[in-house]
């Protein structure tokens, strides 16, 4: 019996690596002889660097970046030597979880040390760039990336601006002409997570400004700064992506990394399911075990435990989902490929001791599954009746 586990991160518990290995130690209690291959997973957000560095055997390296608020902050990427492919995480940069919203003011926010990472990238050798956007704490329409990578704000003094929201009313023209030439030869793929354009009522500043501690005063200065910056953005390269679905991704990054880098937005599970070969790697599985935190309605968009389940439908292969929580409407998942869906509880409890049980929880949860399955195959097998035992044979 092969089985497949292939979980997300479980946030503020568990790492995705570290979730997988509690999922194939319970399945391995009840199923000591079945052969289980971990591959941990993410859609985009915090924790799928580390997703694909352990399941592509990628080389994790560190270099020195600004973060979001202009400090130095040591960012890890990914490097795959063998398909000269880098992975950069822009919340490993400017993340949310790095970023105190309280404290600092996303006008001031940049992505400049994103491009730093870029950078560093072609240096060793880059020509495909694997870029996940989910959980930023900017809103710069990747202007701080843009300039990190060679380009540059300019006023009507000719003096170049700092690369933040702050002070795009002030661009008179942005100059691409000096942008690293190596770009041209670098084949992006922008993993996102939400479908939003650059601007608008449901662009980047309206919708996730205030997520990023963005006041209602601020999301209006955001949505015209952004807007200032895309038509002049536009004079720069002749085209406008501002529409495009995903261009609000992290803030506007998507909207960069198609404008400049011309990259393929695609969803974050999609893209990591690719880059570890994921059909193939379910082709003759009998099983599959994902989860995350949370499983509702919400997942439907294009979390983990639903790309996976999409995915291993076409193969015909049955999926469980083991959900720190089932939220509103999560029965909806079974429309999607997921076979049965549980809790990850085992009774009443408050959720920081779910967080410090969630490996124990883990292990106990995936062993009555596998005992389950287990059985259930075994019934099955029983009920096919053997040769000359329910069959007419003509001759």
């Amino acid at each position: 019996m092969k089985i497949v586990i292939a979980p997300d991160s479980y946030k503020g518990s568990l790492s995705a690596e570290s979730a997988a290995d509690a999922m194939a130690k319970g399945v391995a209690r009840a199923l000591p002889s079945a052969v289980l291959l971990q591959c941990p997973m993410g859609d985009g957000g915090e924790g799928t660097l580390a997703a694909l560095v352990a399941s592509t055997g990628a080389e994790v390296r560190h270099t020195d970046v600004t973060d979001a608020h202009g400090g130095t902050r040591r960012a890890a990427w990914g490097w795959h030597s063998e398909s000269a492919t880098a992975y950069v995480e822009l919340a490993e940069v400017c993340g949310l979880q790095y970023t105190d919203i309280h404290q600092r003011s996303i006008l001031d926010g940049s992505t400049y040390g994103v491009g730093q990472l870029i950078s560093e990238s072609l240096k060793v050798g880059a020509t495909s760039l694997v870029l996940t956007l989910g959980g930023s704490a900017t809103n710069d329409a990747g202007a701080g990336l843009l300039v990190a990578l060679g380009g540059r704000l300019v006023d009507k003094h000719g003096h170049e601006l700092p690369p933040c929201p702050r002070n795009f009313s002030q661009i008179d023209r942005i100059d691409i002409s000096q942008l690293d030439g190596r770009l041209k030869n670098l084949e992006v793929v922008a993993a996102v997570d939400v479908d939003n354009p650059l601007i608008g009522k449901n662009g980047a500043s309206a919708i996730y400004g205030p997520q990023k501690g963005a006041s209602l005063g601020d999301v209006n200065q955001l949505e015209s700064a952004l807007r200032l910056f895309a038509d002049k953005l536009y004079d720069a390269v002749g085209h406008d992506v501002s529409e495009y679905p995903g261009a609000g991704a992290a803030g506007g990054v998507g909207y960069m990394a198609k404008a400049i880098l011309n990259a393929e937005l695609k969803p974050g599970i999609d893209v990591v399911m690719g880059q570890v070969g994921f059909l193939n790697l379910i082709d003759d599985a009998d099983l599959v075990i994902t989860g995350e935190g949370r499983l509702d309605g919400q997942s439907l968009a294009g979390k983990t435990p639903i790309g996976i389940s999409r995915c291993a439908s076409k193969l015909n292969v049955p999926v469980i989902v083991i959900a720190g929580q089932l939220g509103y409407d999560w029965r909806a998942s079974y429309e999607h490929g997921v076979t049965a869906a549980f809790s990850l509880m085992d009774g009443p409890m408050r959720l920081e001791e779910a967080l410090g049980k969630t490996r124990q929880l883990l292990i106990d949860r995936c062993e009555s599954v596998a005992r389950l399955f287990h059985e259930a195959s075994m019934c099955h097998m029983r009920s096919i009746p053997k040769l000359g035992e329910g069959f007419v044979i003509v001759t």
